[in-house]
C-alpha cells in the first residue's frame, strides 16, 4: 500500500552519557544522519538543559528529525519522519551507532495511507 511517509520511532538504551549530554555533538549528528539519508537539511535548532539533557529537531524537506535526551539514565527518544522515497532507517541507524546505544527498540509506521472510509448511513 503506498504512503505519503514512513516514521521511525527509536528507544535507545545504554548510551554514551557523555555524547547524549553535547549539544553541539547531538546537533552534528542528526544534521549528518539526515544528509546520510539523502534529505535536504532546511533548519535545525536543539536547546541543552541544566543539568543535562538535550532537545532539538532537524527540520527537512521531507520531514524531521528529532530527539530528546536522558542522560542521567542513558536513554533517547527519536524521530525519524521521511517522506517521498527516503529510508528513515538509514538515519535511525546512524544516530544508534553514534551513540552507541547497546539497547534498541524501533517501530515504524506507515504514515499518510489515506483517510478512514466511512460507511454512510442510509436515509430513513
Amino acid at each position: 500500500m503506498e504512503t505519503m511517509g514512513r516514521h521511525v520511532i527509536s528507544e535507545l538504551w545504554g548510551c554514551d552519557i557523555e555524547k547524549l549530554n553535547d549539544l553541539n555533538f547531538i546537533e552534528q549528528t542528526f544534521v549528518e544522519a539526515a544528509l546520510k539519508s539523502g534529505a535536504e537539511v532546511r533548519e535545525v535548532a536543539f536547546h541543552k538543559f541544566a543539568p543535562h539533557g538535550v532537545s532539538g529537531v532537524v527540520i527537512i524537506s521531507e520531514s524531521h528529525l528529532t530527539i530528546h535526551s536522558f542522560p542521567e539514565h542513558g536513554y533517547a527518544s527519536i524521530d525519524v519522519y521521511t517522506c517521498g522515497d527516503l529510508n528513515p532507517n538509514i538515519a535511525a541507524d546512524y544516530i544508534a551507532q553514534t551513540l552507541n546505544a547497546q539497547t534498541r527498540e524501533n517501530i515504524e509506521i506507515p504514515r499518510g495511507m489515506g483517510p478512514v472510509q466511512l460507511k454512510q448511513a442510509k436515509a430513513l
